[in-house]
């Protein structure tokens, strides 16, 4: 196993891969903004940990420097060892120490502005004789100190709380602790906890962090809303459609973008479900239409078959019998091709033949009723389903002869125009009103028409012929 395929095994990310596949957007969007949220407050306590260092390392200099302006003062006529120092040498270093109490330099702060403010930079000092009292803040013999290593070999950091330097405030300080002759010197500056700008970068920082935070969670909680409402909406339209009403739909872009994808596929298959149920509505009309005259006549001839003695009778009516039963069996080879697929397949089919055929087939019913039946045709050719096309057109002209008086004229009419191709069939029947125009109140035939139409992207209007009435079939480019 290379070093690569080892690190790999070792680096498994499969876990945590899973565990935000399991989470949710709003999940998401909120962990997001709290881990903003933690990494500018690390940032900020980062960088407020290397401005308090950089101040200690400043107090620990400038202590550094008190040190030595002081231990360079001490009068050298002064008995600086433990055996020979008296009560007045004590005392005198004593008076010293008062002079350098606010530093060495005029320009420290003073212990007053320490305490009124809380800036540092003033000075502490402490000076332990072998005799005599200590001179200076005794509480730096008490406090308890922190040694800082990597600021010197001598250098401590004190804490001293409300009444040990300033009456009400707590400080920092650091000190330097280190024996000059018999005497033990404590010199040390306050740490200034922070400047003005750097307070107000805090307070800019924090505000930043809140700002983040609720600004995410807000968006989280608006989007689970948002996600929520459209999801209710999702399963309406499909609760809706499974009780087989699909005039519910999902909804837009606008309500919720992340749904697009899901709300078109949504709404796409309720089309196609509903454009399927049609379909199947349709057909079962047309079957209906299909077998029940077949079944009306040949009831009708077998009646009269038992009630008839001629032989020459007999046997037309066993004929026309039969011819209805073999009507009915097209009709189911038809109706179960369909539903097989068998009959499915697209190909150019030209409409002025389809309507040529029409007149050819339904002519010699036409003219029993005295109806002239006629074809003014262009070459004209849509892609799809031959059969489909040819039983639509059927229908069409079935149901122009069966409503057109005796005498009457039913032509069709078959042309390319600009939007598309259409085919149509007027009579001189009774026509009807705008109010009743449906293809359900004009034969059962028409309903499988506009069903075959619609399966190939088309569209059927019925129109009033004044007197008549004209169905178009209208196809697309």
């Amino acid at each position: 196993m290379s070093g690569w395929d080892a690190f790999r095994r070792r680096l498994d990310l499969s876990a945590p891969v899973a565990w935000l596949g399991r989470r949710t957007s709003t999940q998401l969007a909120s962990a997001l903004a709290i881990l903003a949220a933690v990494a500018l407050s690390g940032s900020l306590l980062i960088t407020g940990r290397a401005a308090q260092l950089d101040q200690r390392q400043q107090a620990a200099l400038a202590a550094l420097a008190d040190f030595g302006a002081i231990a360079t003062k001490l009068p050298p006529d002064v008995a600086m060892d433990a055996a020979s120092m008296t009560e007045a040498d004590a005392a005198y270093i004593s008076a010293l120490l008062a002079a350098f109490q606010d530093g060495p330099s005029r320009e420290a702060t003073t212990l007053e502005e320490t305490c009124r403010t809380g800036r540092g930079g003033a000075g502490v000092r402490l000076i332990r004789a072998p005799v005599g009292k200590p001179a200076g803040l005794t509480a730096l013999e008490t406090v308890r100190a922190r040694r800082l290593s990597n600021l010197g070999p001598d250098v401590y950091l004190v804490r001293l709380g409300p009444g040990d330097l300033c009456l009400n405030r707590e400080v920092e300080a650091v000190i330097v602790r280190r024996p000059v002759g018999a005497l033990e010197v404590t010199v040390g500056r306050v740490v200034d906890p922070a400047g003005s700008a750097w307070r107000w970068a805090v307070l800019s920082v924090f505000a930043v962090g809140v700002l983040i935070l609720v600004s995410g969670l807000t968006a989280a909680t608006f989007a689970r809303r948002r996600l929520t409402s459209a999801l209710a909406k999702v399963s309406k339209a499909l609760d809706r459609a499974a009780l087989g009403d699909f005039s519910v739909r999902a909804p837009d872009v606008s309500v919720a973008p992340e749904l697009t994808e899901l709300s078109g596929q949504v709404n796409r298959t309720l089309d196609r479900l509903d454009e399927l149920l049609t379909w199947l509505r349709d057909s079962a009309d047309q079957l209906a239409h299909d077998f029940r005259t077949p079944l009306a006549r040949a009831t009708a001839r077998l009646d009269k078959l038992a009630s008839t003695d001629d032989a020459r009778t007999r046997a037309r009516l066993i004929r026309e019998a039969r011819q209805d039963l073999a009507d009915i069996s097209r009709a189911m080879t038809e109706a179960m091709a369909l539903r097989d697929g068998e009959a499915w397949s697209f190909e150019s089919v030209r409409l002025d033949t389809l309507a040529e055929a029409a007149v050819e087939l339904y002519q010699p019913i036409a003219e029993e009723r005295g109806v002239t039946l006629s074809a003014e045709v262009e070459p004209v050719a849509v892609l799809g389903v031959r059969s489909l096309l040819q039983r639509a057109v059927a229908n069409l002209v079935d149901n122009a002869v069966k409503f057109s008086p005796d005498g009457g004229a039913v032509v069709i009419r078959a042309r390319p125009t600009e939007d598309g191709p259409i085919l149509s069939v007027s009579d001189q029947g009774p026509g009807m009103g705008k109010a009743e125009v449906s293809p359900d109140s004009h034969g059962m035939g028409l309903a499988f028409a506009r069903a075959s139409l619609r399966r190939h992207g088309g569209r059927m209007t019925i129109d009033d012929a004044k007197p008549g009435t004209i169905v178009t079939a209208h196809f697309t480019r």
